[in-house]
C-alpha cells in the first residue's frame, strides 16, 4: 500500500491511524515523502517506526512519488498495489473487499473503491463514465446520499480515481507505470485508459469504503493550481486516447473556459444540434452569465483564467511535469485569502 506525503503531516497520519484498524493480515504500507519541509517525515517515523518511509527529496508529484512506491512493490513481489491518497480514511474491510474482488476477477487490471466526501454518506465517487456530449468525465452518483441499495454492484468503469486505486502488477508489468508528463490529475484516467486498450477490466467495488477531504491539496477544485493541471493534462490525455472528433470537442470545450462569453455561443451551437433542451440552455447560459460577471470583477477569477491560458500554453509548447512556480505561487495566495 503506497501512501505519499507532500507536507501533509496531519492528514497523512490521520490516513495511518485508519490503516492500523485495517482488517487484514497480508500487507505492508510504503510512505512516500516527495521533500516535506514541514516535519511530517520525523512526525511519521516517530509515530509509526515499523513501516517502509522513502524520501525522494524533491517534488516528484503523484505520479513520480507513486512510481518510486509501485517500483518497491514490484520489487517486492507484491501481486497488487493499492495507491491511497493520504487525505483519507478508510474502512477496517476496504483491503479484504478489494482483494476478494480482483481474485473473483481475474481479467481486471485496476479496481476501486466506492469514496464519500470527509466524515458522511454523501457520494463523491461510485464509477465514472464518459459523456460525449460535453466531452468529459463525470464520477457517477456525486452528490447523493449512498441509500445501500444504488451502487451495491462491482461494475466496470470508465476509471478508477487515483484517490484509491488498487493495481495488479502483472497489469503493471504488461503496461508500464504511471505518466510522468501528467504529475498530477488525469494520471490515473491515462492509465485506465492503457488498461483498457490493452483489455483489462477497471472495475468499482462498492463494498470498499474510503472517506476523502477532497482537493485539499489544491486549495479546492476552483483555484490556479487545480484548473492549471486538469487543462493541460486533459488536453494531453485526449490527445493520446481520443479519436479526432471527440477531441476537436475538447478542445471547443477549452476554448469556452479560456473566453467565458464563447462559452454562452457553445451553448447555442449545442442547442441547434439537438444536445440541449430549452430548460438546459436557459440554465446553461445563466451560470456562463454568472462566470462572465465574475470574470470581469473578481482578482482571483483573473489568476484562474491566466492558469487556464498557462495549461494550455504548456501543452502547446509540450511542457509536462510540474506546474510553472507562478502558479503554485498564486495557489498559495488563494489559499492564503480563504484562510486555508
Amino acid at each position: 500500500m503506497v501512501v505519499l506525503n507532500w507536507n501533509g503531516g496531519e492528514d497523512t497520519l490521520r490516513c495511518l491511524e485508519s490503516l492500523d484498524a485495517v482488517q487484514y493480515e497480508n500487507w505492508e504500507t510504503i510512505v512516500i515523502d516527495n521533500g516535506s519541509s514541514d516535519g511530517s517525515v520525523e512526525e511519521i517515523r516517530k509515530t509509526h517506526p515499523g513501516l517502509v518511509l522513502i524520501e525522494t527529496g524533491t517534488n516528484l508529484g503523484f505520479t513520480g512519488g507513486n512510481n518510486v512506491g509501485i517500483t518497491w512493490a514490484l520489487e517486492h513481489e507484491a501481486e497488487f498495489v493499492l495507491l491511497l491518497n493520504n487525505d483519507t480514511v478508510v474502512a477496517p474491510d476496504f483491503l479484504s473487499a478489494l482483494v476478494s474482488a480482483a481474485e473473483g476477477h481475474p481479467d481486471a487490471g485496476v479496481l476501486g473503491a466506492k469514496i464519500y466526501f470527509w466524515d458522511s454518506k454523501r457520494l463523491w465517487y461510485a464509477g465514472s463514465r464518459w459523456r460525449a456530449t460535453w466531452a468529459g468525465f463525470e464520477h457517477v452518483g456525486q452528490g447523493t446520499i449512498d441509500n445501500g441499495i444504488d451502487f451495491e454492484e462491482i461494475r466496470d468503469t470508465a476509471y478508477v480515481s487515483g484517490c484509491a486505486m488498487f493495481l495488479r502488477s502483472s497489469a503493471v508489468r504488461s503496461i508500464g507505470m504511471l505518466d510522468p508528463r501528467f504529475f498530477l490529475l488525469f494520471e490515473e484516467t491515462e492509465w485506465c485508459s492503457r488498461a483498457r486498450t490493452a483489455g483489462y477490466h477497471c472495475l468499482l467495488v462498492p463494498s470498499a469504503r474510503v472517506w476523502h477531504r477532497v482537493s485539499v491539496s489544491f486549495g479546492g477544485q476552483s483555484g490556479p493550481l487545480y484548473v492549471y493541471f486538469w487543462i493541460r493534462n486533459r488536453l494531453l490525455w485526449a490527445e493520446l486516447h481520443l479519436p479526432f472528433r471527440q477531441r476537436t470537442a475538447v478542445w471547443a470545450d477549452t476554448v469556452g473556459m479560456l473566453f467565458p462569453p464563447w462559452a454562452i455561443v457553445l451553448i447555442v451551437w449545442h442547442a441547434m444540434r439537438g444536445r440541449y433542451s430549452a430548460r438546459q440552455v436557459y440554465w446553461e447560459v445563466l451560470k456562463k452569465a454568472k462566470e462572465v460577471g465574475s470574470w470581469l470583477r473578481d482578482p482571483r477569477e483573473w489568476a484562474v483564467s491566466r492558469a487556464r491560458c498557462q495549461g494550455v500554453w504548456d501543452y502547446l509548447t509540450r511542457r509536462f511535469g510540474d506546474c510553472p512556480a507562478w502558479v503554485r505561487a498564486a495557489a498559495v495566495r488563494d489559499n492564503s485569502r480563504a484562510g486555508a
